[in-house]
């Protein structure tokens, strides 16, 4: 489990960080959103140990992470934004090398390596590191935080350079990190991405924690806003009855009435469900539109 405890970090009188609590349960793939400037980095690298906080406490597992660095860097794997290798040495030279100050045996090195490369993609380029495009250091930077085989995988802006190709790749490989029971944690600006791979998020706006759930959980008006909308789309086996709830602003009809496209001002499928059900029609599909619920969280980003 990670948790941040009133975690607080100010550089000279500016809250980078201001009294974040949050708990990451085991399992879970979280999304840390915010804006550039809303303290996602300063977070992580609290978090990893490389800066300490002004006041609370990040823990791993109830391992206080400024008083036990080197027992927490045992237990985590970590990607920054920015990923450095040596560029003389190929991609196995430079896992080898990450791999030996984890104390890592030859044997177990060579066969985590072989294993990493695959799951990247990386399996047969013999290229030295340095002419790597950015995607390629980028997947690299994702086997090399998995090299010791963590409990807990920390990704900081991992899709920055990649391209379509790569991207696919890297939901990929998450989905099969989260198959593991593996903890991941993401850190991005990027909604749409982190939409796509986390079962939670946390948003952060001007260091403070602003809103925090599962992505249907917050598909809800924030409180203050005057407007929001979003997308539900629903399909029956026959005619579906007509909706009344006064969080709705439009219904589009479709397919002799077996489809329809709803705009609200909040989650409402229970009330379609029930209304569905009420009228003896079983429904086949109720979503949300993914686009649509993206917009609406990005309200969240506003200054707290």
């Amino acid at each position: 489990m990670i948790e941040f405890d009133q975690l607080t970090k100010e550089y000279n009188g500016i809250m980078a960080v201001d009294d974040l609590c949050l708990e990451i349960p085991d399992g879970e793939v979280f999304g840390l959103l915010g804006p550039n400037g809303s303290g996602k980095s300063t977070t992580i690298l609290m978090l990893i140990g490389l800066i300490e906080p002004t006041e609370g406490r990040c823990l791993i597992d109830g391992v206080e992470v400024a008083k036990n660095p080197i027992e927490v860097k045992q237990r985590i794997g970590y990607m920054p934004e920015d990923v450095g290798f040596y560029g003389t040495l190929t991609a196995d030279q430079n896992l080898d090398f990450f791999a030996r100050l984890h104390g890592m045996a030859k044997t177990d090195r060579e066969e985590r390596i072989n294993e990493l490369l695959a799951l990247v993609g990386l399996e047969d380029v013999e290229k030295k590191v340095g002419g790597y495009s950015k995607g390629m250091r980028q997947r690299l930077g994702i086997a090399n935080a998995l090299i010791n085989d963590p409990a807990i995988v920390i990704l900081d802006e991992p899709t920055a350079n990649l391209d379509p190709q790569g991207v696919a790749d890297y939901r990929r490989i998450i989905k099969e990190i989260a198959e593991q029971g593996k903890t991941v944690l993401v850190s991005s600006h990027i909604l749409s991405e982190v939409s796509r791979v986390c079962t939670s998020i946390g948003i952060l706006s001007q260091g403070r924690l602003v809103a925090t759930g599962r992505w249907e959980d917050l598909a809800r008006i924030p409180e203050g806003s005057t407007s929001g909308e979003i997308r539900i789309n629903v399909r029956t086996r026959e005619a579906m009855p007509e909706f009344s709830n006064p969080e709705i602003i439009s219904v589009e009809y479709k397919d002799d009435r077996r489809e329809a496209c709803i705009l609200s001002h909040s989650d409402i499928r229970d009330y379609i469900s029930d209304t569905v059900q009420n009228a003896g029609t079983g429904i086949r599909e109720l979503s949300l539109d993914r686009d649509s619920l993206e917009d609406f969280i990005l309200s969240y980003y506003q200054e707290p």
